[in-house]
């Protein structure tokens, strides 16, 4: 989040490349500003009815973003690739978040509260967001696995938002590398999780998929967990700590 942007006067046509940070500019009352989101931007569920859709987070057409014309156009390192981003900047003014915490989320609220004229809005945010989380019973960490698709098995790692998320949520998280490997079954079962979380997001797990792992380790206990819950890092983290406290009653 170290890029400068220079917005002039306070931006009116802003498009949004990630569905969380989509979310956040609606519940800081920027519907009306707020022109163009992706495909994947769901929430509110009506959004994307009201709004040009531009594509995919990863397949971004250039040329409807172009075509709105906004004067603000706000991405995320992890979710959208380089060269569309870059590609962008030669024309619009694009701000990046680069979330891997909590922290830094609530970072990236402030920031977009600060560069969409919304500061005090999303000051509220964030205290609300850091009260919730401050209040969170510590407990022993359950070891655990956190899966996020199938075929081939992949796993969230260290350096992640979901990894600092399952640390707060009361896990700790066995999979020590970084980002999102690739496990097969000898390696889950080298790791003997107590838990195997299966993502409802980005690969639907159903509930063959949790009777296939759950024969797979029968010792571990194998659980659906929301992934917006775990992955959004923007207003709906408001919703996390009763989520968790849920979880681990």
């Amino acid at each position: 989040m170290d890029r400068c942007v220079w917005v002039s006067p306070t931006p009116r046509r802003i498009v949004s490349l990630v569905p969380s940070q989509s979310e956040l500019l609606v519940d800081l009352g920027l519907d009306d500003e707020l022109v163009g989101v992706t495909k994947f931007c769901i929430h509110p569920s009506d959004l994307k009815k009201q709004k040009t859709i531009v594509g995919g987070t990863k397949e971004i057409k250039i040329d409807t973003i172009k075509a709105l014309q906004p004067d603000l156009i706000i991405g995320n390192k992890e979710e959208n690739q380089k060269e569309l981003i870059e590609a962008l900047a030669k024309d619009f003014p694009v701000w990046m978040s680069d979330i891997k915490s909590l922290d830094d989320a609530l970072e990236m609220i402030s920031l977009i509260g600060d560069l969409v004229g919304k500061p005090q809005e999303a000051e509220v945010l964030v205290q609300k967001i850091g009260s919730g989380f401050a209040g969170l019973i510590k407990k022993p960490n359950k070891r655990c696995v956190y899966l996020i698709w199938n075929e081939p098995i992949m796993a969230v790692g260290q350096d992640t938002f979901i990894d600092d998320m399952l640390s707060r949520a009361g896990f700790e998280n066995v999979v020590r590398a970084a980002r999102y490997p690739e496990l097969d079954n000898e390696r889950l079962k080298e790791l003997s999780p107590e838990v195997i979380l299966l993502s409802s997001e980005p690969f639907p797990f159903k509930q063959k998929h949790k009777a296939y792992f759950e024969t797979l380790l029968p010792n571990s206990k194998v659980a659906f967990v929301d992934g917006e819950l775990f992955s959004w890092y923007g207003s709906r983290l408001l919703s996390v700590p009763a989520y968790v406290k849920q979880l681990s009653s």
